[in-house]
């Protein structure tokens, strides 16, 4: 399994978008997703190339993929447009 990290990061930014929604109660769940995985793209960005704390074999940039995908969605639903 090559790749497994990648799988991990993705199947874990989907739970995280998931559970936000359901705490928030609403519906629609593609612009959750969608902030979701560009949130934890920017975290492994952050954490391979910008301060090189880890590699893409390594386990600690899931991590940061992880923490910005909640610090992401935390900022999606405190700054959405309510109408």
């Amino acid at each position: 399994m090559q790749y497994i990290e990648i799988a991990i990061a993705i199947i874990g930014a989907v739970a995280l978008a998931w559970i936000a929604d359901l705490l928030t109660g609403r519906r629609g769940m593609g612009a959750v997703i969608l902030v979701a995985l560009v949130s934890a793209a920017c975290g492994a960005f952050l954490a391979i190339r910008v301060f090189a704390v880890a590699t893409l074999t390594d386990w600690e940039w899931l991590v940061w993929s992880l923490v910005t995908t909640v610090v992401g969605l935390a900022a999606f639903f405190l700054f959405r447009n309510k109408r």
